[in-house]
């Protein structure tokens, strides 16, 4: 277990980032050219982000970021 001590400032800056994190791969799931292999391992890679991101959001900001159960069939 880590854990540090951040400013409001840096809060919105993570938050930011892994939104933008979670976005790519939720853009790159729907890409056909992309093999079902390779979308596992970026299901388990929006897994893990998902888990830190919700560590930053209230529940509400969460539900945003779900990943569908369709998305999950790549695992």
């Amino acid at each position: 277990m880590l854990g540090f001590l951040l400013t409001s400032k840096e809060v919105q800056e993570v938050e930011y980032l892994l939104k933008r994190e979670l976005e790519e791969i939720l853009l790159d799931l729907t890409d056909p050219r992309i093999d079902n292999v390779v979308k596992g391992a970026m299901v388990e890679k929006y897994d893990i982000v998902y888990g830190i991101y919700k560590r930053f959001v209230s529940p509400a900001d969460r539900i945003k970021y779900a990943l569908p159960r369709a998305k999950r069939e790549y695992q």
